[in-house]
């Protein structure tokens, strides 16, 4: 393949205004052809992602490990999801759980990087810009979903069941041991800005950023299906 076929795709992409596919054709075309080394990437990060957390892991209950990775979890999810395209076997419900995942695991440290500034200086450097960059692109490349999801209700239910249920163990109510947010740099209580604490701060961040990945999830499905009725076509999901 020549350098200009890697930006070029047979995958249908639908009509779709720039806020829900805010990505150059190109650039989501290049993505889809290198979908191989983007899963490759993912798995990588997955892998040093639970090494990460592995203090974490240490001190929640074993029946609780599986709200602990929340970053490393969504780049398993956006990892299988393209695997299972290119074998062949498009799961909805994984490609919607990809999709949340990224924007709000992504997001989220991007958020609190900002948000506890100086407080992350006990950081290397080099580090500090991996995590956020590479969380970036977290939710960069779920930009690329929308050209192998159809966004079915379904699928996003089940999304939004998962991501609610996390959120909540997360911030809210942890069931089992302490709150199961990645740690923070600072203790939960200390006062911040706007009046709010450290852990307010941190889930505002999450809640926000899950009812934002609900929302593109919905009007996702409602742009495709404005571009199915103005091409003729329906959906077979």
């Amino acid at each position: 393949m020549n350098l200009r076929g890697l930006f070029e795709s047979d995958v249908p992409r639908d009509d779709l205004p720039r806020y829900v596919a805010p990505l150059p054709e190109p650039l989501e075309n290049l993505a889809l052809t290198l979908a191989w080394p983007i899963v490759l990437v993912n798995l990588v990060g997955t892998a040093f992602g639970f090494y990460y957390y592995g203090f974490q892991f240490a001190q929640t209950p074993v029946e609780m490990w599986i709200f602990v990775p929340d970053s490393p979890v969504a780049t398993l999810f956006i990892a299988l999801a393209l695997a299972a395209w290119k074998l062949g076997h498009r799961q909805e419900w994984l490609t919607a759980l990809a999709f949340f995942g990224n924007i709000i695991l992504g997001g989220w440290t991007v958020w609190v990087h900002l948000a506890f500034w100086a407080e992350f200086s006990y950081l290397h450097p080099a580090m500090r810009q991996f995590l956020i960059w590479s969380h970036a692109a977290m939710v960069l490349q779920a930009f690329v979903l929308h050209r192998i999801s159809d966004f079915s209700p379904a699928a996003t239910g089940i999304a939004t069941l998962w991501y609610a249920v996390d959120t909540t163990v997360d911030y809210f109510v942890p069931v089992r041991g302490e709150l199961h947010h990645t740690f923070l740099p600072l203790a939960r209580e200390e006062p911040m800005f706007l009046g709010a604490t450290a852990l307010g701060v941190a889930a505002a961040g999450g809640v926000l950023l899950f009812v934002l990945a609900l929302y593109l999830a919905m009007v996702t499905r409602v742009e495709k299906e404005r571009a199915w009725r103005n091409a003729g076509r329906t959906s077979g999901s």
